[in-house]
């Protein structure tokens, strides 16, 4: 098992629990470290707390009181918490480091991470250039945002194997020394501006992806987005840009019929089943990293030639009686939607609506052109109906749940239509998750048949 390498602390808090404070609390107390957890929510009589205590953890949990700082020198803090929570206020009166547990990670295995980040298409990504190795034959395993702990994988991770590495906003703002070997900056936009207050934080956490990279490692990025073609200006590592616009001699392309990698013709895109030109610049970003580590391009092609999404992001859900079922419940941002809308030329019957965040939806608009009926549900469904008026839309109907909405889409579609999920809203006031909404819509489509 692997051991963190150039760590100089002796007393850490491990600031909330969750999947990912479990996993950093029990690396530190195999690497010798003292530790102590703080977690409000967690219940004392919780297994996973019983477990920490049995190691030697001091755990303390109901609140967040300041003498938990007392003997600190470090804080492993759980991505979601914010930074003006009073205890990180407090720890940054004190001078003391606050970091996530993706430091501790590279801290084992930083010569075998491709890391992805952007601000849409991460998991996509992340899932084509694992699968692109594996059909190689190039040992992988996935971890970070997508669900598995990264320090928890680090540990067992072969020395032959690589770690493709799913990194969010908020895990990227708590690092020090962190690298990845390739990194993978997809897109940024405005986003998750509650948490980081400023754009400009929020794009210098984005950028923590390659700020640590020296001229031995590589930065794939996306040379058709203006805010990364100016970031990445920064970096001193290797750049390797990918374009749906220009062709490239040292990146990933496409012209009408090929994608390319340099001056090699990859496959043919015709051949691509994942829909939308988002996902076309995810497969680039893909190609590029998974070239970089060895993948072959018999490996990438049955990849593309059979991959139709990750789950609730633009996934083909099913045919019925010609009509193509498409679940995009991640789409939680007008952008996202945006994005979905744009993969289409298809008469398309919208599914839409959720948490009423304050914000109006007049940025949809231009998006509306293929769009022939929109079924509306939550909190926004007023809003959005004002919408699909402005841009006389042909029918509008509001739903209570979700199988009305798709009954109701089936029986006013036609031959040769897409009926596509995507809410550009969160879910929360009537699902727990996005996922949760997902499948919903998936059962719902499944009860069509």
């Amino acid at each position: 098992m692997k051991k963190l390498r150039n760590f100089p602390y002796s007393h850490a808090l491990v600031l909330g629990l969750a999947k990912s404070g479990t996993a950093a609390a029990r690396l530190l107390l195999q690497n010798g470290v003292n530790v102590r957890v703080n977690d409000k929510q967690a219940n004392k009589q919780a297994e996973a707390v019983s477990n920490l205590q049995t190691m030697g953890a001091e755990v303390i949990t109901g609140s967040h009181p300041l003498s938990v700082l007392d003997g600190i020198d470090l804080i492993v803090k759980n991505p979601g918490i914010p930074y003006d929570n009073p205890l990180l206020v407090e720890a940054e009166k004190r001078n003391l480091p606050v970091i996530t547990e993706i430091e501790l990670a590279g801290r084992m295995v930083e010569s075998s991470i491709i890391g992805i980040t952007g601000s849409n298409g991460k998991t996509t990504t992340t899932t084509l250039i694992t699968e692109m190795l594996r059909k190689s034959s190039q040992p992988v395993q996935v971890a970070g945002n997508i669900g598995f702990v990264a320090s928890e994988v680090a540990q067992t991770l072969k020395d032959e194997e690589k770690m493709v590495l799913e990194l969010s906003s908020f895990q990227l703002m708590g690092v020090q020394s962190f690298k990845p070997k390739i990194a993978v900056l997809l897109n940024i936009f405005k986003a998750h501006l509650d948490y980081h207050k400023t754009f400009e934080n929020y794009r210098n956490a984005k950028c923590n992806i390659f700020a640590n990279q020296n001229a031995d490692d590589f930065l794939v990025y996306n040379a058709d987005d203006p805010v990364v073609r100016e970031a990445v200006l920064e970096a001193t590592s290797q750049k390797i840009p990918f374009s749906l616009q220009s062709r490239l001699d040292d990146g990933a392309w496409v012209d009408d019929t090929g994608i390319y990698f340099k001056s090699e013709i990859i496959m043919n895109r015709d051949e691509i089943a994942l829909v939308g030109d988002h996902n076309l610049e995810n497969i680039l970003a893909a190609i590029c990293a998974a070239k970089l580590n060895g993948a072959s391009n018999i490996g990438i092609r049955q990849v593309l030639r059979t991959f139709t999404g990750v789950k609730h992001r633009t996934q083909f859900v099913d045919k019925v009686e010609g009509r193509s079922f498409y679940n995009d419940s991640k789409a939680t941002n007008i952008l996202a939607t945006q994005k979905a809308l744009a993969s289409f030329r298809q008469p398309v019957i919208l599914l839409a609506g959720g948490l009423d965040r304050g914000n109006e939806f007049d940025e949809l608009l231009p998006y509306l052109s293929y769009v022939k009926g929109m079924v509306l549900f939550g909190e926004t469904a007023g809003k959005l109906e004002k919408l699909a008026e402005q841009a006389e839309i042909s029918f509008v109907k509001q739903a209570e749940t979700m199988l009305e909405a798709v009954t109701f889409a089936y029986d006013r579609s036609a031959d040769g239509d897409v009926v596509l999920l995507s809410p550009a809203c969160a879910s929360w006031d009537q699902y727990r998750t996005f996922e949760e909404r997902g499948d919903m819509f998936i059962q719902a489509v499944h009860t069509l048949k």
